[in-house]
């Protein structure tokens, strides 16, 4: 494996090896960068001038009604091993912000069948209601709903699972070590109605870019009664994948790790990293600092 390293051109496209570089910087200072394979198509219409573009609705709308199929931090293959030591066939699961991933039919052909699916894009939930049918998973419910919201009665589901979703709450945080108000705000909203619709047992799956010394905080809040354990996967770039179990906290739980897990260095695996992944985690000022 060759490993492929970054270099930082005020340009709006660069080449290195086999892959093409494009800087964003249209409609804010910050500058992402893109990393795509050159001769792929670009894609003007799903990658957004801007990583706030994730908080708009409007954005994810127009995206769902052009493409049919996108993965956030890796595919089920990745990470199954993980999920399958804590959802059983008979576990009743939600998953969060489903978009037009697989994960749902993943998991179905795993055996889990008694899945609900939800998102706020309402192209997303047709579409994904359709390709469910048309492939026969005539069992998994798919509905649009709001994450901060949900619509249904406390302790109903074995297990929530979400994969990037948390993410977007975070993407106009400000300062990672004291995020912005309205995010504090949104993300507590958000496990508290996980934490309301799990069973007494449940199980909450997180699986994201954030690091624990900053998701913790969060996690660690109270009025939880979970348990907070995580696992790392991928190899020059790590996804973090959080298992937290209702009724489990134990005293030591509530207390802040005072070590932070590091961010791995800019140095890139052509096949490790997602090229939008790596919009969604990075920008360019960060890289300079």
């Amino acid at each position: 494996m060759h490993a492929i390293f970054l270099l930082i051109h005020f340009t709006k496209q660069f080449l290195i090896g086999e892959f093409r570089f494009r800087v964003l910087t249209r409609e804010t200072p910050k500058r992402v960068v893109v990393m795509e394979r050159k001769g792929e198509p670009e894609k003007p219409d799903m990658l957004p001038s801007t990583a706030l573009a994730y908080l708009d609705r409007n954005y994810w709308d127009k995206r769902f009604a052009h493409e049919e199929h996108y993965e956030w931090f890796k595919d089920y293959s990745h990470f199954r091993h993980f999920l399958l030591q804590h959802i059983q066939p008979q576990s009743s699961v939600l998953e969060l912000g489903c978009g037009n991933s697989q994960l749902c039919e993943e998991l179905y052909r795993d055996g889990i069948t008694e899945l609900t699916c939800i998102d706020l894009s309402p192209i997303a939930v047709e579409k994904m209601k359709q390709r469910l049918i048309n492939k026969g998973y005539k069992e998994i419910k798919v509905l649009e709903a709001d994450m901060l919201d949900l619509p249904f009665d406390d302790g109903c589901f074995d297990v929530v699972i979400e994969k990037g979703t948390m993410d977007v709450l975070f993407v106009d945080s400000g300062d990672p070590w004291n995020p912005h108000s309205a995010t504090v705000e949104k993300v507590t909203k958000m496990l508290n109605e996980i934490h309301r619709v799990l069973k007494p047992e449940g199980i909450f799956i997180s699986i994201t870019f954030g690091q624990p010394h900053f998701r913790r905080r969060f996690f660690n809040y109270p009025e939880f009664t979970w348990s907070v354990e995580w696992n790392t996967f991928g190899e020059a770039f790590h996804y973090f994948l959080y298992i937290l179990k209702k009724g489990q906290r134990a005293s030591s739980d509530s207390e802040e790790c005072g070590e932070k897990t590091c961010i791995p260095s800019i140095c890139l695996y052509h096949d490790e990293l997602e090229g939008e992944d790596f919009l969604f985690r990075t920008n360019l000022d960060e890289m300079e600092n």
